[in-house]
């Protein structure tokens, strides 16, 4: 490995963690749903699924305009 595990340092706690799951906020929005169907999906057929998603068809929830973003005091 190029990179050792026990040497990183994260700058906000919130980082460590990646998962869609972890980012709070509300439920039953339309990210929410896209990505309980997304998740399962790998390969080739994500490309597929995502852009099945992207139509105009697809009512996954309501889209909210809430931000997620992580300041640096850098």
């Amino acid at each position: 490995q190029r990179i050792k595990p026990e040497t990183v340092k994260f700058a906000n706690e919130q980082l460590m963690d990646n998962r869609y799951e972890s980012k709070g906020g509300i439920s039953n929005d339309y990210g929410e749903r896209a990505n309980r169907d997304l998740i399962v999906t790998r390969g080739a057929g994500f490309r597929k699924e995502k852009n099945k998603k992207k139509r105009g068809s697809y009512r996954g929830g309501e889209i909210t305009m809430q931000s997620h973003s992580i300041k640096f005091t850098d």
